[in-house]
């Protein structure tokens, strides 16, 4: 378990990243997203994926970061897996699309490092929060080809929920 300097420290790491966002990060957290609508979400970021031909890990993670449902194609690279799962629940958590966090890093932001680890989520191109009503109910994350081909794929799944 982390210490709590540790977590206090992440804490507002987490609120120095988002703050610059256009997003409040104070958005809510709403009831999990349920399993029919997770599903869903999979369903049709998978459709996105065999249009172009990508072999894609999808994952739909909870208000928590928690797994709810996931999908993995044929002939995916075994690693995608855990960073589908990764990359959803940096959405989540960071009620923000992962990339965010990723930028942050490659911008040589310590905090967002810090974030990563202590947080245990992918600052990846790839994966973003499902809002509902104006609260975060979930994130979807896609992982399996470049960056913004996960980005294409998890988006998909996302506007299929939310339109």
């Amino acid at each position: 378990m982390a210490k709590p300097c540790a977590l206090w420290f992440a804490g507002i790491a987490a609120m120095a990243l988002c703050a610059s966002e256009a997003m409040p990060y104070d958005i809510p957290y709403g009831a999990p997203i349920d399993l029919d609508t997770a599903q869903k979400a999979i369903q049709a970021a998978q459709a996105e994926a065999k249009k172009h031909n990508w072999k894609m890990a999808i994952s739909v993670v909870d208000t928590h970061g928690e797994l709810v449902a996931h999908a993995t194609m044929d002939n995916t690279l075994y690693v995608s897996i855990g960073f589908a799962q990764a990359k959803a629940r940096a959405a989540a958590r960071l009620k923000r699309p992962s990339k965010v966090l990723a930028d942050g890093i490659n911008a040589g932001s310590p905090a967002g490092l810090s974030v990563a680890i202590i947080g245990n989520v992918a600052a990846s191109e790839g994966a973003f929060p499902i809002l509902v009503d104006g609260k975060v109910i979930g994130a979807i994350g896609a992982s399996g080809g470049m960056g913004v081909q996960d980005a294409v794929v998890a988006k998909a799944g996302l506007d299929a929920v939310t339109h």
